[in-house]
C-alpha cells in the first residue's frame, strides 16, 4: 500500500491538472493566473499587466461566445518598448498547447536574429516555468507535445520568413483544431507574408487566432494598415510605454527632455503611435496623401513639356510600366506583365509618343536596351537611362537617389499623382539613408520589394521622368532661332529661292 499510495497521489494530481485545462480551454487569462508560479522565483514580485490581460480577455470572449467561436479574431497592437510583448506571446502559446490536443502555433518576427535572440527564449521561459512544461520537450525551433505519434501535430514552431519562401505559412491547416499566428515587430514582416498567412484562415470550425504585436515604425504595409485600412476587420490597441506596470519611467522622461512628446522619435518609442515619417522614409506621408488623386486646371501643366517613361519589369512577377508626365501632372498609360518581345513594348512606346506628342522618352536601361535599339530602327530618339549611373547632383550616391530626390520636390511644389493604390504604398514605403562620406543613397530595390511584396515599377517610372532636362519643341525652336541669329544667319536667300 505504501509504494501504491504515492502513485495514486500523482494520478490525482494529473487529474487534476488536466480538469483545468479543459476548465480553461477557451479562458486564456485565467489559465495564466493558474498556470504560472506568481509571486514565487523569477515570478515573485511579478503579475499579468494590465494590457495583457486586456488582449486575454479579449481571446476569452471571443471563444466564449459559439457564434464567434470558429470565427478568426485577429489582434493588432502598436506600443512603445518594454511593455512585455514576448511574455504574452509566451502565455498565449503555453495555454494554446496545453488546453487543445493537436493545436498547431506559429511563430515569426521582422529578423531571424529577433527571433532567435529574443522571441524565442522570452516564449521558452514562460513555456518552461508553466505547470505542464514536462509534458512538453523545448528546442530553438519548436515546442512540441511529447506523446508519442504527437510530435509533428500539436506543436509550437518558430520560422523565420523569407520573401522568397512565404510558402512555409501558407501551409498551416489544423481543421476543427486550433491555430494560433503570432508576428513578433510585424511591421518589418513583408506584405507577401501577411497574404500567405491569410490562407490558414479557411478551415472551417477552428479557433483561429492572429497575434501581431510591433512597434509603429513604418508609415506603410500591412501593420501600419491593421490601424487604417483594415481597420474594421482587426482588434486593434496603441500602448503607451509610460503606461505600463514596470516600463523604465526615467528613460522615457529623459526621451521627452531629449527629443519631445511629440517627436515621431518619442511617438514611435514609447507612445505606440504612428510617425508622421517614418525615420528614414523618403516621402512625407502627408504630402503624398495631398497629392494622391489631385486635380489640377490645364493653365497649371500644359506650358510643361510631356515626358513619357518606362519601367520594364525586372522579374517574372513584375510588371512593365509606362507613365506621363506634364509640368505636375503624372498619369500611368500602360501596366503590363514582364514582356521580353522588345519590338512589342518599343511598339506601345512610340504609339503612345506620337499620340501625346511628346517631347522626350526615357528608359530604364537596366532591362530596356533591347527597347531602345528597337526604337532607333523605327527612326526614334529615346533616352536610355542606367539608374546605377553617376548622379549629376554631388549630393547623391547615384542616378537612382537623384531621380528619387526629384521627385520628392516635385511633390513639395503640388505634384498630382493618380489615385492608385500600388504607387501611394510604394512611395510611403521608400527609405532614404546617407553613406558613410555622407551621400543620399535608396536602400536595394530588393529590401522595398521585402516590404511591399512587389518591385516599385510605378514609382521608378515616375522618377525616370526627371532624369534629364526636357524642352517642349516649341522651346527647341526658339532655342535654334536664338542660335541662328547669335550666328547672324540670314535667311532672305532661302526665302527668296521659296
Amino acid at each position: 500500500m505504501n509504494e501504491v499510495a504515492p502513485i495514486q497521489q500523482e494520478e490525482d494530481v494529473y487529474d487534476e491538472i488536466v480538469d483545468r485545462l479543459i476548465e480553461y480551454r477557451n479562458d486564456p487569462l485565467a489559465y495564466t493566473q493558474w498556470a504560472f508560479p506568481w509571486g514565487e522565483g523569477p515570478l515573485k514580485k511579478k503579475s499579468i499587466r494590465k494590457w495583457q490581460k486586456s488582449v486575454l480577455r479579449d481571446i476569452r470572449d471571443h471563444l466564449s461566445d459559439p457564434e464567434k467561436r470558429y470565427e478568426p479574431i485577429l489582434i493588432a497592437r502598436a506600443s512603445g518598448h518594454g511593455i512585455g510583448k514576448s511574455a504574452l506571446i509566451g502565455m498565449v502559446i503555453s495555454w494554446a498547447l496545453d488546453t487543445m490536443v493537436g493545436a498547431r502555433c506559429n511563430t515569426t518576427a521582422n529578423t531571424e536574429a529577433q527571433l532567435r535572440t529574443k522571441t524565442v527564449p522570452e516564449v521558452t521561459k514562460w513555456s518552461q516555468m508553466r505547470i505542464t512544461a514536462e509534458f512538453f520537450h523545448h528546442t530553438a525551433t519548436a515546442i512540441f507535445s511529447k506523446v508519442k505519434g504527437q510530435e509533428k501535430s500539436w506543436r509550437a514552431d518558430f520560422l523565420p520568413w523569407s520573401i522568397n519562401n512565404p510558402e512555409a505559412f501558407a501551409g498551416l491547416h489544423n481543421e476543427g483544431n486550433r491555430i494560433v499566428i503570432v508576428m513578433d515587430e510585424g511591421s518589418a514582416i513583408a506584405d507577401k507574408i501577411w497574404e500567405v498567412t491569410e490562407g490558414a484562415q479557411t478551415d472551417a470550425n477552428t479557433q483561429i487566432i492572429w497575434i501581431v504585436f510591433g512597434n509603429p515604425t513604418r508609415n506603410a504595409g500591412r501593420f501600419r494598415e491593421c490601424f487604417r485600412k483594415y481597420r474594421k476587420y482587426w482588434n486593434i490597441g496603441q500602448i503607451d510605454s509610460r503606461d505600463v506596470e514596470g516600463t523604465n519611467k526615467k528613460l522615457f522622461e529623459r526621451w521627452a527632455e531629449q527629443y519631445g512628446t511629440d517627436s515621431d522619435f518619442f511617438k514611435v518609442r514609447v507612445r505606440g503611435e504612428f510617425p508622421d515619417m517614418s525615420m528614414r522614409q523618403l516621402f512625407n506621408t502627408k504630402d503624398v496623401d495631398e497629392a494622391r488623386g489631385k486635380h489640377l486646371r490645364e493653365e497649371q501643366y500644359t506650358f510643361a513639356p510631356k515626358i513619357l517613361s518606362c519601367d520594364p519589369a525586372w522579374e517574372g512577377d513584375d510588371e512593365l510600366v509606362i507613365v506621363m508626365r506634364q509640368g505636375l501632372k503624372v498619369e500611368i498609360l500602360k501596366r503590363m506583365p514582364k514582356n521580353d518581345n522588345d519590338i512589342e513594348v518599343a511598339n506601345w512606346i512610340a504609339r503612345y509618343e506620337d499620340e501625346h506628342e511628346v517631347d522626350a522618352v526615357t528608359i530604364d536601361a537596366g532591362y530596356g536596351t533591347g527597347i531602345v535599339s528597337a526604337g532607333r530602327t523605327m527612326k526614334r530618339s529615346w533616352h536610355l537611362i542606367w539608374f546605377s549611373g553617376k548622379s549629376s547632383r554631388e549630393d547623391c550616391y547615384n542616378k537612382r537617389a537623384e531621380m528619387y530626390l526629384n521627385v520628392r520636390d516635385l511633390l513639395k511644389e503640388g505634384l498630382a499623382l493618380p489615385d492608385n493604390d500600388d504607387l501611394y504604398y510604394e512611395m510611403i514605403s521608400t527609405e532614404l539613408v546617407t553613406t558613410l562620406d555622407g551621400k543620399y543613397k535608396l536602400p536595394p530595390k530588393e529590401d522595398l520589394k521585402q516590404i511591399i511584396g512587389r518591385s516599385p515599377n510605378i514609382i521608378d517610372a515616375i522618377a525616370l521622368t526627371t532624369a534629364v532636362p526636357v524642352a517642349t519643341k516649341d522651346q527647341k525652336t526658339y532655342a535654334k532661332l536664338r542660335q541662328a541669329k547669335a550666328l547672324k544667319y540670314n535667311p532672305t536667300d532661302r526665302l527668296k529661292r521659296k
